[in-house]
């Protein structure tokens, strides 16, 4: 499995609150569905990884940018 990004706080707190519902669910049998649940914390976490592959993206433009705006500041 690929390695879980940096969650936020708020991503990390409904997270947590999603995994307390599950264990509350489970409390009641094995047999109770937590696909609904599991589904929630999945999309999270895939949009934390969205955001950290933008976050990566922006600072690496952002470097690029800085290196040609000193190559053009070094020439004159």
């Amino acid at each position: 499995m690929a390695q879980d990004p940096k969650f936020t706080a708020k991503e990390t707190a409904q997270i947590g609150w999603y995994i307390g519902r599950m264990a509350k669910r489970g409390i009641a049998g094995e047999n109770v569905y937590q696909g609904d649940l599991q589904k929630k914390v999945d999309r999270i976490i895939d949009g934390a990884r969205e955001r950290e592959a933008q976050q990566a993206a922006d600072q690496a433009e952002a470097e690029k940018a800085a290196r040609k705006a000193r190559a053009k500041n070094h020439r004159k």
